[in-house]
C-alpha cells in the first residue's frame, strides 16, 4: 500500500485529504478564521460584533453578532463546500458586493476544527449545528435546538488538532492573538458604523464603538490620545469609483509603513500601487526617509474590479488602476499644498488661519484660492519679499537663487576690522535699520554656520539656511528648469540590471526635458552626455542619482529637482554676508510652504513669551 502511494501514478485524493488541503488555502491560521467569520457577520447586517479567543485563537475562536441570523434549512447547508447565499451563477462574480461569496469559509473551518454554530433569525427559533473536524456528509453534523437572541454565534475549537502538520507552524499564543486582533482592526477600519469588541483569554482588549466617519475609526483603532488633531480626511472621485483618504500630517510620521492601509469595497488588500500613491501624494513633507500614516478607502463599481484572484481575497485587480492612482495622488498633493499655505499664514500672523492643532477647512478643487492669492504663491516662484525695494537685498536674493552659487569662506576678524576702518576713512557708514524704510524683520545674527536668526515683532525665527535655500531653488527649478550643458567627454556606464536598462530606455525623453542627456553605447552600455548647468556632482554619483529616480515613479521630475536643489544649495558652514542672509530670511518667511523638498521644516519660531518662560520671568 505504501509503495502504491508513491509510484508516481495520478489518482484522486480521498475527500478528507482534499478537504484539508483546500481548507489550508483559506484558513492558514486563527487570524484567517477570524477574518472569514467577521466577513459573514458584516454581510448579515450586524451592528455589533464581538470576537473572543483563547490560546491565540487555536484553542477557541468565537464570533458573536446581532445580524439577521439563519433559518434551520440554511443552517443545515451553510457548512457544506461552496454553500452560499451571496451568488447564484458565475455572472454574479462580476458584480458581487458582499465580503464573503465563495461559500468556502465555514466548510474550511469544519475541515480543520470543531465547528459549532448557534443562530436565530428575527422571527423564528434558535438552532445549533455541531460539526466535527474533517466531517463529510449528513452523518458528520448534529442539528439541535439552541438558545440565543437574534443573530449568530460561530465557535471553532481545536484548530488544526486533526492536522498537526499545519499546527506546528503556528506562532506562540501571544503572536497569534496579535494577528487575530489585527484582523479585527482591518474590518473595523472599513466599517466605522459597526461596533467591535475583542476579548482575549477572558479580558476585553479592544472596544471600538460605532462612529460616523472613517477618520474617527482610524484614530480610535490605531492612534494614541492627542494624535487625532493631526489626522485629516479628504475625498476624490473618478469614473466608476470614489476615494476617501485618511492621512496623518508630518507630526505623526513613522519610520516604517506599518500604519498604512488600502481598503477596497470593505476589504483590506495588498496593493503596492495605491500604497505608493499615499507616499507620492505627501512627498516633500516627511523628512529623512520617514513615512506617513493613513488609509486609502476605495469604493469602486464591482464590474471594474476582480476580488476573486486570491483564495483569501487579499488582492484585487482593477480595470484602470492608473486613474485611481492619479486621483489619490492628486487629491493628497492638493490638500498638502493648501494645508502648508494655511500653516504659513498662521505663522505670519495674518489672522487667516485656524486654531493651532485644528484641521484647516480647505477646498479641494484646483482653482486658485484666496489663500494662494494672499500668500503670493505663483507658478513662477516669485515670492513677495518685504523690503524688496532695497537694491542690496534684491541683488543678494538674486545671487542666492543663481545656480551653483559660490560661497566664500568667512572673512578673518582682522580683515573685517580693516574693511570697517577703510570704510570709515572714506566717510562711509554701515546702513542702519532706521535708514532702511519698510523693514519688517531685523537680522540678529548667525549661529553654528547653519542658522540665520532674525527678529520680527515679538517673535524670533531660527532659519535653516540650507533648507531655506534648497526650497527656493527647488521652486525656481520647477518654474524654469536650468539650461542643459553638454559634457566635454561623455561618461560611459552600464546599468546593474535589465530593470534599470528598461527604465533608462523608457524615461529617456523625460530625462532629456530635465537637462539629462543619455545615449546607448553598444548593446548593454550607456553614455551620460549632458547635465543641467547647475549640476556639480561627480559623474559616478550622478549616474547613481539618475538610476535611483526609478523609485520615484510618476514623480520623477520632482525628485530630480529636489536632488538638484539639495546639491547646489548653501551647505552647513557656508558663509553668507549679512545682506544675503537677511534676503534669504525674508524669502524663507514668505514661502507659502515652509518646508524643504524633503519635508524638513525650514524655520522654527520662538515668541517673546516662550523666552520669558524659559528664564522664568513669567510662568
Amino acid at each position: 500500500m505504501e509503495q502504491a502511494a508513491r509510484d508516481g501514478r495520478v489518482r484522486v485524493l480521498p475527500p478528507e485529504t482534499a478537504k484539508k488541503i483546500a481548507a489550508g488555502e483559506v484558513i492558514d491560521r486563527p487570524a484567517a478564521l477570524i477574518r472569514e467569520l467577521v466577513d459573514n457577520a458584516i454581510d448579515a447586517g450586524a451592528a455589533s460584533i464581538e470576537v473572543s479567543i483563547e490560546g491565540g485563537g487555536a484553542l477557541r475562536s468565537e464570533v458573536i453578532d446581532d445580524g439577521r441570523g439563519m433559518e434551520k434549512a440554511d443552517l443545515e447547508l451553510c457548512w457544506l463546500p461552496h454553500a452560499t447565499s451571496k451568488i447564484y451563477d458565475e455572472d454574479d462574480l462580476l458584480t458581487v458586493e458582499t465580503l464573503g461569496f465563495r461559500g468556502e469559509a465555514l466548510s474550511s473551518v469544519s475541515a480543520v476544527a470543531r465547528l459549532e454554530i448557534t443562530t436565530c433569525p428575527a422571527s423564528g427559533e434558535a438552532w445549533r449545528l455541531c460539526v466535527g473536524p474533517g466531517g463529510t456528509g449528513d452523518a458528520a453534523a448534529r442539528l439541535e435546538r439552541g438558545r440565543r437572541a437574534r443573530g449568530t454565534t460561530v465557535r471553532a475549537a481545536g484548530l488544526f488538532d486533526s492536522f498537526p502538520a499545519r499546527k506546528k507552524f503556528l506562532k506562540r499564543d501571544g503572536a497569534e492573538a496579535t494577528l487575530c486582533r489585527q484582523a479585527l482592526v482591518d474590518k473595523a477600519l472599513a466599517f466605522p458604523e459597526v461596533a467591535f469588541r475583542f476579548v482575549q483569554d477572558g479580558q476585553l482588549k479592544l472596544f471600538l464603538p460605532s462612529v460616523e466617519t472613517r477618520r474617527e475609526r482610524f484614530c480610535d483603532a490605531l492612534l494614541g490620545s492627542g494624535e487625532a488633531a493631526f489626522v485629516h480626511e479628504i475625498a476624490a472621485a473618478g469614473d466608476g469609483f470614489s476615494l476617501s483618504v485618511v492621512v496623518g500630517g508630518p507630526e505623526l510620521r513613522r519610520s516604517d509603513r506599518r500604519v498604512q492601509y488600502v481598503i477596497a469595497n470593505g476589504r483590506r488588500i495588498q496593493d503596492f500601487g495605491l500604497q505608493q500613491a499615499l507616499e507620492y501624494g505627501v512627498q516633500g513633507w516627511f523628512p529623512n526617509g520617514s513615512h506617513p500614516i493613513g488609509a486609502i478607502y476605495l469604493d469602486i463599481d464591482p464590474a471594474l474590479a476582480d476580488f476573486n484572484i486570491h483564495p483569501a481575497k487579499r488582492e484585487a485587480r482593477f480595470k484602470d488602476p492608473q486613474s485611481i492612482h492619479r486621483a489619490a495622488t492628486g487629491a493628497l498633493k492638493d490638500f498638502m499644498r493648501r494645508k502648508g499655505i494655511a500653516e504659513a499664514e498662521r505663522g505670519r500672523g495674518d489672522g487667516a488661519g485656524t486654531e493651532a492643532g485644528a484641521s484647516p477647512a480647505l477646498p479641494f478643487d484646483t482653482r486658485e484660492s484666496a489663500a494662494d492669492r494672499r500668500s503670493g504663491y505663483a507658478a513662477d516662484a516669485s515670492y513677495p519679499i518685504p523690503g524688496r525695494e532695497r537694491e542690496s537685498a534684491r541683488k543678494a536674493m538674486e545671487a542666492l537663487l543663481d545656480a551653483a552659487p559660490a560661497f566664500a569662506a568667512p572673512p578673518r576678524r582682522d580683515e573685517t576690522r580693516e574693511g570697517t576702518a577703510q570704510a570709515e576713512a572714506a566717510g562711509e557708514s554701515a546702513p542702519t535699520d532706521q535708514a532702511r524704510p519698510g523693514i519688517r524683520l531685523r537680522l540678529v545674527g548667525k549661529a553654528f554656520g547653519l542658522f540665520i536668526i532674525v527678529e520680527r515683532g515679538d517673535k524670533l525665527f531660527l532659519i535653516d539656511q540650507h533648507a531655506a535655500h534648497e526650497r527656493l531653488l527647488y521652486d525656481r527649478l520647477r518654474a524654469k528648469p536650468p539650461a542643459r550643458q553638454e559634457l566635454l567627454v561623455p561618461y560611459p556606464f552600464v546599468a546593474d540590471s535589465a530593470v534599470e536598462d528598461e527604465f533608462l530606455a523608457s524615461r529617456r525623453t523625460v530625462l532629456e526635458a530635465l537637462g539629462v542627456g543619455i545615449e546607448r553605447d553598444g548593446a548593454e552600455g550607456w553614455q551620460l552626455t549632458a547635465l543641467p548647468e547647475s549640476w556639480r556632482t561627480p559623474d559616478e554619483a550622478t549616474v547613481r542619482e539618475i538610476l535611483d529616480l526609478r523609485k520615484a515613479g510618476a514623480d520623477l521630475a520632482e525628485r530630480w529637482y529636489a536632488t538638484t536643489a539639495c546639491r547646489i544649495a548653501a551647505k552647513d558652514g557656508d558663509y553668507l554676508d549679512d545682506a544675503a542672509a537677511e534676503a534669504l530670511a525674508e524669502a524663507a518667511l514668505a514661502l507659502p510652504v515652509p518646508r524643504c523638498p524633503h519635508g524638513r521644516p525650514i524655520w522654527m519660531e520662538l515668541g517673546l513669551n516662550d523666552l520669558l518662560k524659559a528664564v522664568r520671568r513669567i510662568e
